[in-house]
């Protein structure tokens, strides 16, 4: 019976310092991405977003979705697989994403749609000349639309530098 209870101890503790020693840590995921991308520092309302905005000279980009549109989890799968996007995100912007509507004009410049994005610069402007591609839902996105997006955050970053 010790012998056994020796055994399960040592197998125990061997067990224990693999665990410890040679697995690598569960990566958690960031609540606030609600799946657009768990690397980035995404802030948690758009007061912050804009206090953050002019603190750090960084463009604001607010991604207005819904969890059960089809669209918004159309263009959340190729945003959050776009590494670019995701790069660049992570490193020259303050990132929000709100799943509920708000009361603020500025972020709903044409209408009350989703996904919509908005790219507001540092100086707390609304930028209109960075939009999608629909006449009517100046600030809409789709799936296909990915490289857009990648290029109107190219040009927020270009005009932060030269306008400001």
């Amino acid at each position: 019976m010790n012998t056994v209870a020796q055994g399960l101890f040592l197998c125990l503790t061997a067990a224990a310092i693999y665990m410890l020693f040679f697995t690598s840590p569960k990566k958690t995921a960031n609540h606030l991405s609600r799946g657009w991308g768990d690397e980035i520092d995404w802030v948690p309302t758009y007061e912050e977003g804009l206090a953050k905005s002019k603190s750090n000279k960084k463009p604001l980009m607010v991604i207005q979705h819904l969890l059960d549109c089809p669209y918004s989890k159309g263009l959340k799968e190729r945003f959050a697989a776009n590494a670019e996007i995701q790069k660049i995100a992570k490193e020259h912007f303050v990132m929000l994403n709100l799943i509920h509507e708000t009361t603020d004009n500025n972020l709903a410049p044409d209408g009350y749609y989703v996904p919509r994005i908005i790219f507001i610069d540092p100086s707390l402007t609304v930028r209109n000349d960075l939009v999608g591609k629909h006449p009517i839902y100046k600030y809409t996105y789709t799936n296909e639309d990915i490289l857009l997006i990648l290029k109107n955050m190219q040009n927020a970053r270009t005009m932060l530098n030269t306008e400001l």
